[in-house]
């Protein structure tokens, strides 16, 4: 059996942090081609997010923040690719059909490899532009043990815990909360909002 990442949506946060939120069950991908060749000090707060740490799903072209680990036969796989195909022709100006697919193909791959893991296990993805180029980083979220003295309601303190990739050096990121606030309430005031 083959596995893919599909959005998974654990409360209504996607709605108000993006654009656009994927629809819970999607087929997902990476969605990193979404920002390629785009200056990416325009984006909006929203975009930003996206950027930052949405997966894209294919069918809605919106963003998940969360991925689930799921099984997928080969015709769901097929189906992944056509869609993506299908939305890389249409929305994005492919040169044909052949190197639409051939596209699709490769993100719906990489997609796959992300799930070397157990079904049901959350991915996480942070990206970051490092040298002008994008930089990913994806994270497993697991479930907790429960506590061999706990109860079934109170067995976990956490729902999930973070493993960091080993070897993997973290970026400092700072990032300036008033001055974002201040320029959604310029942009909105232009905007008439």
């Amino acid at each position: 059996m083959l596995k893919f990442p599909r959005t998974i949506r654990l409360d209504p946060s996607d709605t108000f942090v993006f654009e656009r939120a994927a629809e819970a069950g999607e087929w997902a991908v990476s969605g990193a081609f979404m920002f390629w060749n785009r200056d990416l000090t325009a984006l909006g707060p929203k975009q930003r997010v996206a950027l930052r740490s949405g997966f894209l799903g294919i069918d809605s072209f919106g963003w998940s923040t969360l991925a689930i680990v799921t099984e997928a036969t080969e015709a769901e796989r097929q189906t992944m690719i056509e869609r993506l195909a299908g939305q890389l022709l249409e929305k994005f100006g492919a040169p044909d059909a052949n190197a639409a697919r051939h596209a699709a193909e490769e993100e719906v791959a990489f997609a796959a490899s992300l799930c070397d893991h157990p079904t049901q296990t959350l991915l996480a993805v942070q990206r970051s532009v490092e040298d002008g180029e994008i930089r990913e980083r994806f994270r497993t979220l697991k479930p907790r043990p429960v506590a061999a003295d706990a109860d079934r309601l109170h067995g976990h303190a956490s729902a999930f815990t973070f493993h960091e990739i080993e070897g993997d050096v973290e970026p400092a990121e700072e990032v300036d909360l008033l001055g974002l606030i201040r320029t959604d309430a310029r942009t909105n005031r232009r905007d008439g909002s």
